[in-house]
């Protein structure tokens, strides 16, 4: 048995094991793909008319807030640019994630959404866990995604023309032909124009799916350092408070003093005496890996450094870049709305090739 035979046989079997997964992670990505965009359109209470005094602090928008979520603790609130309303997110693990939009300069509650049992969250855990529990469903889509990632490889080889004949009809899909050979087209050709954007979509994928995937990715590109994930820098419950401003208030003005043009300013509520209080700043909203962690102690009000990865954009090395770029790579959003526009297309290429290769290996046997 030669070579292509093997890697033939290798690609047939390969692609029949993890075809079905393949499909949906690339189906549900093509839904995903534009779900912020979708969302601002269908969901007119996340836009208000800007006010002609300031937002609403954080502990303002947060008792408001409360009155309407009885029996949950908040997490933390979301500013956007001065005509998105304010959210006040609800979490805790597997119980519940909720969202109360409200206007930020009257306060007045616009909406309360279950994120939880909303459409996008539910593709979402479709895209990484195919609705199955986490700890299985994380690792049957990462091991389906490095399988495809092979796939790759294997169909670039099978593909590659051996003679100047057979480079013309790799490029195209002829006309006039049978069913099957048009099915045997759709599956090479397409295949082949997509192989670029699919083995990026692959790789960042895999940054989700697999720590020593991500572990080594992190360890090359920072020069040799280990990975350090996020951890709750806490806070010195023995210092005094300089004023009498809340925690997340005093941290909210401050963060408005040093990102004035910021498009969206994220806080989080210390979940007891010892945490810190985490807050962000972007400056596009659109993307997310230009953001600047930030923590501080919630007594002294002091600024702690970070000791990890989610640090100030201008401290990342090349690993903390990798990390923070992954998610806007995986959808496009990096290289903007025709980014979002290449991944939605190239997802949807990548849902028909098992159907189309499922196709090839049915009229195979057909033909036996």
């Amino acid at each position: 048995m030669n070579l292509k035979k093997v890697i033939g046989w290798l690609h047939r079997w390969l692609g029949l094991l993890s075809g079905l997964p393949v499909f949906i992670v690339a189906v549900t990505g093509c839904c995903y793909a534009f779900q912020a965009e979708i969302q601002e359109w269908l969901q007119p209470y996340r836009k208000v008319v800007p006010g002609a005094s300031a937002p609403l602090l954080p502990s303002q928008i947060g008792r408001i807030a409360d009155s309407h979520m009885p029996g949950k603790h908040i997490h933390g609130i979301i500013y956007g640019k001065p005509d998105r309303a304010v959210q006040a997110m609800y979490w805790k693990d597997q119980a519940y994630y909720d969202l109360v939009f409200l206007n930020p300069y009257t306060g007045r509650v616009l909406q309360v959404k279950d994120m939880k049992h909303s459409f996008f969250p539910w593709i979402l855990e479709g895209h990484e866990f195919l609705w199955l529990p986490p700890a299985i469903g994380r690792l049957v889509v990462a091991s389906a995604t490095l399988i495809f990632f092979v796939l790759l490889l294997s169909g670039l080889y099978l593909w590659w023309p051996r003679n100047k004949a057979g480079k013309k009809q790799r490029f195209r899909i002829k006309k006039g032909v049978r069913w099957k050979r048009r099915n045997y087209d759709l599956h090479n050709v397409l295949g082949f124009y997509v192989f670029s954007i699919a083995a990026i979509l692959a790789l960042s994928g895999l940054l989700f799916g697999f720590d020593w995937f991500v572990n080594g990715a992190y360890y090359a590109l920072s020069g040799g350092h280990k990975m350090q994930p996020y951890f709750d820098p806490g806070s010195d419950t023995t210092a005094m408070p300089t004023d009498d401003l809340p925690p997340v208030d005093r941290v909210y003005l401050q963060m408005g003093k040093e990102y004035p043009k910021a498009e969206v300013v994220q806080l989080y509520f210390p979940q007891n005496k010892r945490s810190a209080v985490d807050a962000s700043a972007n400056p596009d909203a659109s993307t997310y890996w230009k953001v600047d962690y930030r923590y501080w102690d919630q007594h002294s009000g002091k600024e702690i450094p970070s000791q990890h990865l989610w640090k100030r954009l201008s401290q990342a090395n090349g690993g903390d870049l990798l990390i923070r770029m992954a998610y806007d790579i995986h959808v496009g959003g990096i290289a903007g709305l025709p980014g979002k526009c290449l991944a939605f297309f190239a997802s949807l290429l990548i849902a028909s090739l098992p159907i189309t290769g499922a196709f090839i290996w049915w009229g195979r046997g057909k033909k036996r």
